[in-house]
């Protein structure tokens, strides 16, 4: 099992959303079973999945501290995918979180703020040795500021392609449990989740081969 921990220093980055839209495009693309594990005490992703009508993905209610071996068990149960969402802090607690990930998703925003803000969280990344990636989020259409934010995220990581716009049909979405993917298939909105999982699936199989191919060199 594949396990990907989002994480942001900075509050209202799109953590939650980006968790729940992620894991229904794995499911639709075929890369399930997914299970999500909401690790913020805000309960957001919780939310969202307890009004939720289909059946897929799941959630596994644990804390912070029962996590290791709730993905041990969850491993075990057959699940292909855990996506994990966690408060915007950086804290022992968050530390633990990701050092327990595969994979590290980094949501931000194309603010001054963000970007001043982005550095803990990479630092606490890296010092984990996690791969990662950047997803930037909430995005105007044409705004130069995208641009300068792309560019000056790639000093520090790789940067999806798949921008995340600021749209209505996200929020829109999740009030009633559901995703762009499933509201409207054909949407801008639900080809840039769609993009961004295919992304994310193939930077994390390179980092895997990469890893693999490191042990074997030992």
């Amino acid at each position: 099992m594949h396990v990907i921990v989002l994480a942001s220093q900075k509050g209202g980055a799109g953590k939650t959303t980006l968790a729940a839209h992620i894991a229904v495009a794995a499911e639709a693309a075929g890369d399930g079973p997914v299970v999500l594990i909401d690790a913020d005490p805000q309960g957001s992703l919780s939310a969202w999945w307890n009004v939720r009508e289909a059946q897929v993905p799941a959630l596994a209610p644990t804390t912070i501290a029962e996590l290791p071996a709730k993905l041990v068990a969850l491993a075990e149960a057959g699940y292909a995918l855990a996506i994990v969402d966690t408060p915007p802090a950086i804290t022992e607690a968050i530390s633990a979180v990701v050092r327990s990930a595969d994979f590290v998703l980094i949501p931000t925003r194309p603010s001054p703020h963000d970007l001043r803000a982005v550095g803990r969280t990479v630092e606490l990344v890296q010092g984990a040795g996690k791969p990662f990636v950047f997803a930037v989020t909430q995005a105007k259409p044409n705004a130069r500021l995208t641009v300068q934010a792309v560019a000056a995220l790639s000093e520090h990581g790789v940067v999806a392609p798949a921008i995340v716009h600021d749209r209505v049909d996200y929020a829109g979405s999740m009030i009633d449990g559901r995703t762009v993917q499933e509201t409207d298939q054909k949407g801008r909105s639900a080809a840039e989740m769609a993009e961004l999982w295919k992304f994310v699936k193939a930077q994390m199989a390179k980092s895997t081969k990469a890893r693999k191919e490191g042990e074997g060199a030992r």
